[in-house]
């Protein structure tokens, strides 16, 4: 019964994020292409670990990261909020590469392709 709890509360976790970066995070450190790929909550909802890709240079995503890690007290007490949750989870928020690393193993099998390389 928990698991299924803490998957709803990651779900929504996740739409909530993305939506507030989008409107509500106003902050010109925040740069790039920002995906939150993955959020994990712990069964009792009280820790969540979000998994943030963002598309740019080593700058902006070092930029972007800082200025949402020096937000995650608003970002936890809205998210809190918006859910309707007793307890804001605590956030740790971790840079996934993953998205960049597929986009340039694309690029290079395209290349391959096409006989570039």
């Amino acid at each position: 019964m928990s698991s299924q709890r803490a998957l709803r509360v990651s779900q929504s976790i996740k739409r909530e994020l993305s939506d507030m970066i989008r409107r509500d995070l106003n902050d010109e450190r925040i740069g790039g292409l920002i995906s939150i790929t993955e959020v994990e909550c712990t069964s009792d909802c009280r820790s969540a670990r979000i998994f943030i890709s963002i598309l740019g240079d080593e700058e902006v995503r070092t930029k972007t990261m800082e200025a949402l890690n020096l937000k995650v007290g608003f970002i936890r007490g809205e998210l809190c909020r918006r859910l309707g949750l007793r307890f804001a989870p605590e956030l740790h928020l971790k840079l996934d590469d993953s998205l960049e690393r597929g986009s340039k193993v694309t690029d290079l099998l395209g290349k391959i392709s096409r006989g570039e390389v």
